[in-house]
């Protein structure tokens, strides 16, 4: 058994995680829940962080599972945004992220259809 927050392994009969509190969970449970690098894929790139964040939002909402990988690092002073922000989902929900983010870029650039309808 082990704890999914804590990720400390505990002899088989122990429910209870006795640091967090959170419920045990078999290691075939844990390891099917692992982040592994080939089933993302980069479904879209900014180096707005603002736009990635409502991005990971919007994508959440729709109930797809959502990860931003940025290069910033705010140690090193430049003028301007050199980052480039990576937007990653699921290969097998890369198609519905991607119609939510067309139908998003869509959208904002054309604001007065939506006046309009």
């Amino acid at each position: 058994m082990i704890c999914p927050k804590c990720e400390y392994e505990y002899v088989e009969g122990i429910k209870v995680c006795p640091d967090c509190g959170s419920d045990l969970i078999t290691v075939e449970e844990f390891e099917g829940h692992l982040v592994h690098p080939e089933d993302w894929i980069v479904v879209y790139s900014t180096d707005k962080s603002y736009e990635a964040d409502m991005l990971k939002s919007n994508l959440e909402s729709a109930d797809i599972e959502t990860l931003i990988l940025s290069q910033n690092d705010k140690n090193f002073p430049t003028v301007g945004d050199l980052s480039i922000i990576k937007i990653l989902v699921r290969k097998t929900e890369a198609d519905s992220a991607l119609q939510i983010i067309d139908d998003i870029n869509n959208s904002s650039e054309n604001p007065e259809e939506q006046d309009n309808s």
